[in-house]
């Protein structure tokens, strides 16, 4: 029963990434790295910062620890499901590493407004390639995502 239970779902990933990968005018399946192409197409896109409204985060030479602490809990609730605190995959991509890979910015819009950055940003369409899932909406709070950013800081090492 339950092989049959993980085949199915296997079934219905495989279904819905067929149908979400098509060019709905002609049928014929599309790489995601295609299917929505940010040149030409929206010149204002800043792939650095990404799509949201976070412009300039303030982030300090020290960590926060209070905000760090408040990270943690929201990680627990929200993120720690799919996201290892190791650079291993789990669901999504770990986390070690990912404040030197993203700048504060970035990684802020993008767990805001996970959907907005999918269809835009060349680095989560590479990362949803791989990953094969698409992260969902958490409708975290502005406050929710500085302390997930600072908890991600000392994840890193930042003290």
């Amino acid at each position: 029963m339950k092989k049959l239970f993980i085949i199915g779902i296997i079934g219905c990933v495989v279904l819905a990434f067929t149908w979400s990968g098509c060019d709905s005018n002609k049928g014929t399946p599309v790489p995601a790295t295609e299917a929505k192409k940010t040149d030409g197409e929206n010149p204002s896109y800043d792939p650095h910062r990404g799509e949201g409204k976070f412009t300039k985060v303030e982030v300090g030479a020290s960590l926060d620890a209070a905000m760090a602490e408040a990270g943690y809990k929201v990680y627990g609730v929200k993120c720690s499901s799919c996201h290892k605190l190791s650079e291993e995959k789990l669901v999504g991509p770990g986390w070690k590493g990912v404040t030197d890979r993203h700048s504060p910015e970035w990684i802020m819009n993008f767990i805001t407004n996970p959907d907005a950055m999918i269809d835009k940003d060349p680095k989560v369409q590479a990362q949803l390639e791989i990953c094969l899932v698409r992260m969902p909406n958490q409708n975290l709070t502005d406050e929710d995502a500085r302390a997930i950013y600072e908890f991600q800081r000392k994840n890193d090492g930042v003290k």
